[in-house]
């Protein structure tokens, strides 16, 4: 079975929905190959009216035919409005009143048929192969031929490039997060299937919305791995866009996908079974909503030597820190540090100049050991400078601290373990 759209729209990314083998047979004329939709809508009148919905959706607005053969479907959709169901085997009796301009002749054949008082598809169906090939020619005997509705062809189909975009065009301005949920959900779940059917999937989400000024707010979601989930993607877009809300409506939104190769990956049998990344990716989504942004992630130090200066960094491992915590324990034992965040304010008894006596929350406790001070400073040059002086201290319980003291005050900053 055969489709046929001839109209006015984006006539070939509405085909390209439906079937991966579209030709662009003219400017206003697309013909897809629409074999195997009857298992996903039903019959060719479900199909038909399949498509027809999503016309509506995209705006476009054409004629539409279904025939067993494409120059058939194109004939019908050029010559009749609306919807056309041609039956398979009776083409040339469903196509019979059309008019011969539907074939586009060229002058001087249309001429001669003037002449002969051939002006439907019927009156030339009529006539005699034989008689037609020795007066008109091969022409003559192709336009019979789609008149009759027996050509049989295969379509050309077009090179699309590999771009998954979508918008839509809002007739009023939207500033609620919940009707634009609803505009994203057509989005995503169209871009999605036409992903599918190519066998491919995504790594990257980019909205962009255009506000009621005409300015653009635009975000980018980077996925752990490549991924079809709609339903986490229209979640990680929402969440997204709770925490970073576009400041005024919402007048047009346009969404596009990076499409690559799925991932293919098979885990052992007596391995434990990894978290999905994007569900994970989801789950830090949600987590990074309540805490707030940038205290999600994998910390990451950074080049200064301010004491405890680090920053949250993406999670790039599906499963965080599990190769390096094997790096770790193949090194053997090792003297932990457990940071107090934030550090615990603490009183401190000095004797010669060295802390005797620290009492803290949780701790507290008379010195017998020490070591240091080590003194330090840095980012003189800033706004923000620091200075500190470090001891490590052994208390008469046998706990291990670090303690330090600057310009607030003395402070632990965490146990040995």
């Amino acid at each position: 079975m055969f489709a046929c759209l001839h109209g006015n729209g984006n006539l070939t990314a509405l085909a390209s929905e439906f079937s991966p083998l579209v030709e662009q047979t003219s400017a206003d004329t697309v013909t897809l190959d629409a074999s195997g939709l009857e298992r996903l809508f039903g019959f060719p009148q479900d199909v038909a009216a399949a498509m027809l919905r999503r016309a509506a959706e995209l705006g476009v607005i054409a004629n539409l035919a279904l025939a067993a053969n494409p120059d058939a479907a194109i004939c019908a959709a050029r010559g009749f409005a609306g919807v056309s169901i041609v039956p398979e085997g009776d083409e040339a009796k469903y196509l019979g009143t059309l008019p011969l301009d539907v074939l586009a002749p060229s002058e001087e054949l249309q001429q001669t048929l003037d002449r002969w008082g051939i002006r439907r598809f019927q009156d030339l169906a009529a006539l005699p192969p034989l008689g037609i090939a020795e007066r008109l020619g091969p022409e003559g005997l192709r336009l019979r031929e789609l008149a009759r509705g027996e050509a049989d062809r295969k379509l050309l189909p077009v090179e699309l490039p590999l771009a998954f975009e979508d918008e839509i065009e809002l007739e009023y301005p939207v500033d609620l997060l919940e009707p634009l949920a609803f505009l994203l959900s057509r989005l995503v779940n169209g871009l999605a299937t036409r992903l599918a059917t190519r066998a491919l999937a995504t790594d990257e989400l980019r909205l962009r919305l255009r506000l009621e000024t005409r300015a653009i707010h635009e975000r980018t979601l980077r996925l752990p791995v490549p991924a079809l989930d709609t339903k986490a993607f229209l979640k990680l877009l929402q969440l997204d866009l709770e925490a970073n809300p576009p400041q005024e409506p919402i007048v047009h939104v346009w969404l596009g996908m990076n499409p690559v190769k799925p991932r293919a990956a098979q885990s052992g049998l007596f391995i434990l079974a990894a978290p999905e990344p994007v569900k994970l990716s989801l789950t830090l989504a949600r987590i990074r909503a309540i805490v707030g942004p940038g205290r999600v992630g994998a910390p990451e130090l950074i080049d200064t030597h301010r004491p405890g200066a680090f920053r949250m960094a993406e999670l790039h491992n599906p499963v965080p820190g599990r190769d390096r915590t094997r790096a770790l324990a193949s090194k053997g034992a090792v003297l932990a540090f457990r940071t107090y965040r934030p550090p615990r304010a603490a009183r401190v008894a000095l004797a010669s100049g060295q802390p005797s006596f620290v009492h803290a929350e949780g701790i507290r406790g008379k010195v017998v050991e020490y070591a240091g001070p080590w003194r330090s400073s840095g980012d003189w040059w800033t706004p923000d400078p620091w200075s500190r002086d470090e001891w490590d201290i052994a208390l008469s319980d046998g706990a291990l601290y670090r303690i330090y003291c600057e310009t607030r005050g003395w402070f632990v900053e965490g146990s040995y373990d």
